[in-house]
C-alpha cells in the first residue's frame, strides 16, 4: 500500500417508506389497536395468539376466532437497552421484553419503561401505556409501564378486561378499518471504500476516470476492484478511461416514487466506457426516452466544476454523442 493515500470513508443514510396492505386478521389487529383494545387469535389448539397470526401453526388454516385479552401481562424475559437508537419506542434507556398479555398464550415484544434494569425481573406485571393519538399501529402502545404490586395482586377489572382511558374526540369505532400501514425504515450507517475506490473517487473530483486492468486477463474494472472476480489477481495496473461509452442495458422509469428528483419518463441505463470491460448504472438524457436504445453511443454530461466532489454524481448524467450505435458485437459480452 505504499504511496496510497488514506481510504475515504463518509456516513450514508438508506431510508424509506414501507407500504402494505394487512389483510382481515392483521387489519382487525390494528384497527382494534386503534380503538385501545388488544385482541388475539385461538389456533387450533387452543392457544390464543398475540400478535395475530393469520395461519394456523399447526394445521397452516386460516384462523379468524378473535379474541380480546387484558392490557396487562407477564414478563417473560427481557434485555436492557442503555442507548436507545433513533426510531425506537423510547428515547431514554429502556428494557424490551416479552410480555405475555393476561387472556394470551403467546408473547408480545415492546418496550418496558423503568430507570434502570434493577426494577426489570423475569415474572413482573406491566400494563399497556396507550399512545395520545392512535392510528392503527403497533405504535399505538407507546411502551408497558411496571404495575405496582399491590395493584398486580388485587387488580381491578378494568386492569383484566382489556378498557382503557377514552380516545380522542377525533377517534371514532365508526371509522373505516385499518386496511394499510406504513413503516419508516432508516440505516444509517458509515462506509469506508477500499484503497482503490479511493483512488477512483479522488479522480473523479478532479474530473477522470480511472479504471485498473487485471494483469492475468487483461480486463479493466471501473470502479476498481482489489482483485480480479475472474482471476483472484490483484488489479494493480491503473487504467485512466474516457468519459464515452456505449448504452448495454436500459431501463425507462414511469412510475413515481418517494425522492425521486427527476420527473418521469427517464431511462436509467448501463453504461460500458471505451476500454472499460464492465458497466456502470446512470442516467442517460438529452432525448426523448423511448429514443434510448442499446448500442446508443453517449458522453457523459459533468456538472459544473465547483460542484465536483469525491463521488460518481460529478457527473450530472449521460446524452447521445450523434455517433452510429455500435454494433452488438461489441458489447454482447457484457450485459
Amino acid at each position: 500500500m505504499t504511496g496510497i493515500s488514506e481510504p475515504l470513508s463518509a456516513p450514508l443514510e438508506v431510508g424509506f417508506d414501507y407500504t402494505r396492505s394487512l389483510g382481515p386478521v392483521l387489519g382487525r389487529f390494528a384497527t382494534a389497536l386503534r380503538q385501545r383494545r388488544i385482541e388475539g387469535v385461538r389456533g387450533s389448539d387452543g392457544r390464543v395468539h398475540v400478535p395475530v397470526v393469520e395461519y394456523d401453526p399447526i394445521t397452516a388454516e386460516a384462523l379468524d376466532d378473535f379474541v380480546e385479552v387484558g392490557q396487562q401481562g407477564t414478563v417473560l424475559s427481557w434485555s436492557w437497552t442503555p442507548h436507545p437508537l433513533e426510531g425506537q419506542p423510547l428515547a431514554h434507556a429502556f428494557a424490551w421484553a416479552l410480555i405475555r398479555l393476561d387472556g394470551a398464550d403467546t408473547p408480545l415484544l415492546h418496550a418496558v419503561d423503568v430507570v434502570s434494569p434493577q426494577e426489570m425481573h423475569t415474572g413482573m406485571r406491566v400494563r399497556v401505556r396507550w399512545s395520545d393519538a392512535p392510528v392503527g399501529s403497533i405504535r399505538d402502545i407507546a411502551c408497558f409501564d411496571p404495575v405496582p404490586d399491590d395493584a398486580a395482586a388485587g387488580g381491578t377489572a378494568a386492569d383484566h378486561t382489556g378498557e382503557a382511558p377514552p380516545l380522542p374526540e377525533s377517534t371514532s369505532e365508526q371509522q373505516e378499518p385499518v386496511a394499510m400501514t406504513t413503516t419508516p425504515v432508516h440505516l444509517h450507517y458509515r462506509h469506508s471504500a477500499s484503497p482503490e475506490e479511493s483512488q477512483y473517487l479522488r479522480a473523479l473530483a478532479e474530473g477522470r476516470l480511472i479504471g485498473q486492468r487485471c494483469p492475468a486477463c487483461g480486463k479493466v474494472y471501473i470502479p476498481p476492484r482489489g482483485a480480479c472476480p475472474t482471476d483472484g489477481v490483484p488489479t494493480t495496473d491503473e487504467i485512466e478511461l474516457p468519459d464515452a461509452g456505449t448504452v448495454t442495458t436500459f431501463c425507462i422509469v414511469n412510475v413515481p416514487f418517494l425522492g425521486q428528483r427527476i420527473k418521469p419518463p427517464y431511462v436509467a441505463a448501463y453504461v460500458l466506457l471505451d476500454g472499460a470491460d464492465i458497466p456502470f448504472l446512470h442516467l442517460v438524457l438529452g432525448c426523448a426516452a423511448e429514443e434510448v436504445r442499446m448500442g446508443m453511443r453517449v458522453r457523459a454530461a459533468w456538472k459544473s466544476r465547483d460542484q465536483w466532489g469525491t463521488t460518481l454524481e460529478n457527473i450530472d448524467h449521460f446524452e447521445p454523442t450523434g455517433e452510429p450505435d455500435a454494433p452488438y458485437e461489441s458489447y454482447a459480452r457484457h450485459l
